[in-house]
């Protein structure tokens, strides 16, 4: 008698569990922001390309650092630093050497004017024997030209 009152509780509860369930329309949709309604797609691209812009930007940074860095070691070789020690004194000498010649005391004949190419510069002094006035001028290699008047020896004092 069991199986027998056991089926209409079974019934029951089949009937009652049918009538509460409901379907739906099933809907499916893309996941993907290029397919989102409204500005989805634009605001997909744009920010597609803002991260590839930021990669390019960064691995342009990155290699200028490299390069910089390359530099700067290049620059500190003990190689380097004794060629620019070298240069600085020969500067320093042929400054000096020009120099003695414009201001020179003679009794005698002296140099009245000197020229210096260094580097596509050129260097031309000229003393005028009457006023001691000396005319220093530098023409560089761009062509532009720097002129300075230094006062003669008796209105050089200090």
């Amino acid at each position: 008698m069991e199986g027998k009152s056991l089926k209409p509780i079974i019934t029951l509860i089949i009937i009652l569990a049918a009538a509460t369930a409901s379907a739906s329309e099933m809907n499916w949709g893309f996941k993907s922001p290029a397919f989102h309604y409204g500005n989805g797609y634009s605001t997909h691209v744009l920010t597609t390309e803002q991260l590839m812009h930021n990669r390019k930007e960064d691995r342009d940074r990155e290699a200028k650092a490299e390069a910089d860095r390359l530099e700067r070691e290049l620059e500190s070789s003990t190689l380097n630093k004794f060629v620019k020690n070298v240069e600085s004194r020969i500067y320093a000498t042929l400054s000096k050497q020009m120099v003695d010649s414009m201001f020179a005391e003679c009794s005698t004949e002296c140099a009245t004017t000197g020229t210096a190419e260094i580097e596509g510069s050129t260097i031309t002094w000229t003393k005028d024997t009457t006023s001691g006035m000396i005319s220093l001028e530098v023409v560089e290699a761009d062509g532009t030209i720097t002129r300075i008047e230094i006062p003669g020896s008796g209105e050089f004092n200090f």
